[in-house]
């Protein structure tokens, strides 16, 4: 088998229903399987895939064991020679894991490899590419200089080597994977990818970034942001100093103080995110299916502008893609490529009554029932 999709699920059933749909698509020609693992999620999501995915092997766990453990537990039933670690609220295009063979190919001494990861508004999430976040670049960036954390030397569209990826999508060798000790179970939530392509760098390896395959990245809707996602997001940082750089003393100190004030910091910080509401001036379905534009207009009470492709000059409007109709490569670029104008985008997957968009990483997004 030459592919193994591990994708590791919690509370997101609709998200998991748009992923598994987009990586169908993508695996079409392809010897690979899907393995979802579910941190017991106890919502409708194991049987929305027993029902809508027969063929995805499914791990149900009677508990949430976090996402490193989680992930093992699927890769020890990984049978492919490659593998990629796939966040559920996630959408990859067509042509994601065909790129992502040829680049594995070309490039020297291949460890980790990631994409750039884009929001649901578009836009360019910067945690695609890092440098190695060291006492003295941790210090930098919880001082608010982010100019050594993230790797600047790679534009968003470049590809090339970078130190860390993250853990919503990483492509690589299962035999290295499994070699390297795959993610270190003291990581509940967070850091975990930080660790693992740290270690695949101290093992000769070399990770590298794909810019120019993009994969769409809800971000955090399987995690509330709140006490105990600061909790575990500043201890993960901490158990990577202290695994890595306990040489440090001085420095590690230092960002341990400093970790408690910005965790005070960022509580009150989280409190206080409000996005406001867009208001639009018009609504586009893209589609051709005249039962949806129905089912649409009913839900939002408001007349719908069907059409076939989408205009650069579309400004505050709220835009429903079927996926039906376009594939999740050109969702992709449609959200993209109208990205600075005030626009909302919301994906209606294959075979569902449902669309899902979000317009900040920061909250979770918004599921609309069309049943």
């Amino acid at each position: 088998m030459k592919l193994s999709i591990v994708i590791l699920n919690y509370k997101v059933p609709h998200h998991l229903m748009l992923c598994l749909d987009s990586v169908s698509r993508a695996i079409e020609s392809i010897d690979a399987e899907i393995i979802v693992v579910d941190n017991n999620s106890e919502d409708e999501s194991c049987k929305l895939v027993e029902k809508n995915f027969p063929g995805v092997l499914l791990i149900s766990n009677t508990e949430n064991l976090g996402f490193s453990k989680g992930n093992n537990i699927g890769v020890k039933k990984a049978k492919g020679e490659f593998l990629c670690i796939l966040n559920p609220d996630t959408v990859v295009p067509e042509d994601c894991f065909t790129k992502l063979f040829d680049h594995h190919r070309k490039v020297k001494n291949p460890g980790v490899i990631g994409v750039q990861l884009i929001d649901g508004s578009g836009e360019f999430l910067e945690e695609s590419k890092r440098n190695i976040p060291t006492p003295q670049v941790a210090l930098k960036k919880l001082s608010g200089n982010c100019s050594s954390y993230y790797n600047f030397n790679l534009a968003k569209e470049e590809n090339g080597p970078t130190d860390i990826l993250v853990g919503a999508f990483m492509f690589m060798k299962t035999k290295l994977y499994l070699n390297i000790g795959g993610f270190d179970e003291d990581y509940f939530m967070y850091g975990e990818d930080i660790d693992l392509s740290y270690r695949i760098l101290k093992a000769g390896y070399q990770n590298y970034y794909l810019g120019s395959t993009k994969v769409l990245h809800f971000k955090g809707e399987s995690t509330t942001k709140d006490q105990v996602y600061l909790n575990r997001f500043y201890n993960a940082m901490y158990i990577f100093f202290k695994k890595h750089f306990k040489n440090y003393k001085t420095t590690f100190k230092l960002v341990k103080q400093i970790l408690k004030l910005t965790m005070a910091l960022e509580k009150i910080k989280l409190k206080s995110i409000e996005i406001q509401s867009l208001k639009f001036n018009e609504i586009h379905l893209i589609s051709e299916n005249k039962c949806l534009q129905d089912k649409i207009k009913a839900k939002l009470n408001s007349e719908i502008n069907v059409i076939t492709k989408t205009s650069s000059e579309l400004e505050n409007a709220f835009i429903v893609i079927d996926a039906n109709c376009l594939q999740y490569s050109d969702s992709i670029k449609v959200i993209t490529d109208l990205k600075s104008k005030n626009n909302a985008f919301r994906i209606k997957p294959r075979n569902y009554n449902f669309m899902i968009g979000s317009e900040s990483k920061h909250l979770k997004g918004e599921v609309i029932d069309l049943s």
